[in-house]
């Protein structure tokens, strides 16, 4: 009886290994609760920002930060105006050392 758990559990364990190693998060920054807050915290301050601003396309820009605090900006915007002034106000934005944009502006369908 004891053989067949014993059986079961190393089975069982062995076809859920993969599935944990690949579950386990890769952001190094994480480890350190207080770098990922700190982040965070940037990337809330931006989204703040911008809907303040009422920025038309805001729900279709993504605003990430990463453990150096840089900024990354993904999605489209209305105008070029809205762009600019998204890619400004992530600037303008304390702790922000960089920022890349990949927003693109929407165009007419």
């Amino acid at each position: 009886m004891k053989f067949k758990l014993a059986t079961t559990c190393f089975v069982v364990g062995s076809v859920l290994a993969p599935v944990a190693a690949y579950a386990a998060d890769s952001d190094t920054d994480r480890s350190n609760p207080a770098n990922y807050v700190k982040d965070s915290v940037i990337t809330t301050k931006i989204k703040t920002k911008l809907a303040a601003e009422h920025i038309g396309s805001t729900k279709h820009i993504s605003v990430d930060t990463d453990k150096n605090g840089v900024v990354w900006m993904r999605g489209t915007a209305n105008s070029q105006e809205e762009v600019d002034k998204a890619v400004a106000i992530a600037r303008d934005t304390e702790g922000v050392k960089s920022v890349h944009s990949k927003l693109t502006v929407q165009k007419d369908r």
